[in-house]
């Protein structure tokens, strides 16, 4: 048995915990909200989590919202035409293999502290700072880091390498809601681009209240998007978050005549620059601590991978401890632990930072051809569940040319 303590119980945080518990050892893990704070807090993220990490979490038995979490069964993506309003330039949906979900942390993560004190793990609602940290060090064979927040978090040094933006690239918000009219064929994430404004996408969901689905609105810093600064209220919230729509993308305001919000804090504002840090940080008395999900890489949701990569970062993580056996936890296992993450985390970076700038004409030519080629559009939804796979013919002009020229041969 081997003592960890993990700072932050969230989706990274609580799985690897959970899963180094089942393993037979010891953990602790501190955060400073109860988990009936969390339950009736504000929420926390949008979380679309595709097959994979579904996957991750039903290897741990973990996964209980899959009876009664709508699914999401596809990946629509739209273009508005500028030059006729209320149509759109593309539109194409490609069916997922397996079914996304996307279950509220306000629902998922009290279920998870519960499971995790049931197991043995030692619960700690608390601060953690650097002394905290330090005595955490001292007494257990490694520390991870979960939480990216406050003086810990700053520990973590930016990695510019891999870091092309210093500055928000989005005003973001999240309005979850009923009400709205399904979508007729089957669900999906419906992923609308407006070019030069911002891009807005929406999928069903479990919430505290039962299903919902979650609107998620990403506008370019200083566009008509970028609205919330004089938002007070939840009402002025839903009602901004509907102006978008009325005034953007006719055909989804037409899914939401009857919206209401699932609660007032089910709604969420604000922005955050796109960063990877490196993941690990010397505490003053030399001892070392590794960083792990949003702590070291903190996507934009543009492209629904946050809770993704969570889930995979802490799946790899455990992999590498428990192959580790009764090795110390240096610094070089730290590095090698992370490198063996990026080198999933790195196609997923680039993929959701080349969604943040204007698409280059291939990427058009692609998104396209999806319109008429559903091998491509399902080829594409899929990705989202490893976007590995979309490279690298979705990042270099000439692979694109080629693919999509053996396409239309086959």
């Amino acid at each position: 048995m081997r003592k960890f303590t993990i700072i932050g119980g969230g989706q990274s945080g609580l799985q690897l915990g959970i899963g180094l518990l089942k393993a037979g050892h010891k953990v602790r893990v501190v955060q400073n909200r109860t988990a009936e704070d969390i339950a009736t807090g504000k929420v926390l993220s949008s979380q679309c989590m595709f097959g994979a990490s579904i996957q991750h979490e039903r290897d741990l038995g973990i996964d209980f919202w899959t009876d009664s979490c709508p699914p999401v069964e596809g990946i629509n993506f739209s273009v508005p035409n500028p030059e006729a309003p209320g149509e759109k330039v593309i539109d194409w949906t490609g069916r997922l293999d397996r079914n996304a979900y996307s279950v509220d942390q306000r629902v998922k993560i009290p279920r998870w502290l519960a499971e995790f004190t049931k197991l043995g793990g030692e619960l700690v609602i608390a601060d953690a700072g650097i002394d905290e940290l330090e005595d955490y060090a001292a007494e257990d064979d490694l520390v991870i880091v979960a939480s990216g927040k406050g003086e810990i978090g700053r520990m973590f040094e930016r990695d510019a390498g891999k870091s092309p933006y210093d500055k928000p690239q989005r005003a973001l918000a999240l309005t979850y809601v009923t009400g709205m009219t399904p979508r007729p064929e089957h669900s999906a994430v419906c992923f609308n681009l407006i070019p030069g404004v911002g891009e807005y996408f929406v999928f069903p969901a479990l919430t505290t209240t039962g299903p919902c689905e979650i609107m998620v609105l990403e506008g370019v810093p200083g566009g008509p998007m970028d609205c919330w600064g004089d938002v007070t209220s939840p009402e002025q919230h839903l009602e901004r978050s509907k102006w978008i729509l009325d005034t953007f993308l006719p055909w989804e305001a037409e899914r939401c005549h009857d919206l209401e919000l699932t609660d007032d804090n089910g709604i969420l504002a604000g922005r955050f620059p796109p960063t990877v840090r490196k993941p690990v940080a010397t505490l003053p008395s030399g001892r070392q601590v590794l960083g792990l999900g949003d702590t070291v890489c903190l996507n934009d949701p543009i492209t629904g991978q946050g809770s993704n990569n969570a889930a995979k970062a802490a799946a790899v993580y455990l992999k590498r401890i428990l192959e580790r056996e009764d090795q110390a936890f240096d610094a070089a296992w730290m590095q090698g632990t992370f490198d063996a993450y990026w080198n999933y985390a790195k196609w997923v970076v680039q993929w959701t930072n080349m969604m943040l700038a204007p698409p280059p004409d291939f990427v058009l030519e692609i998104m396209g051809t999806a319109c008429v080629e559903p091998r491509l559009a399902h080829r594409m939804a899929n990705a989202f569940d490893d976007p590995r796979d979309f490279f690298p013919w979705f990042a270099d002009p000439a692979e694109a040319a080629a693919y999509l020229q053996d396409l239309r041969a086959a």
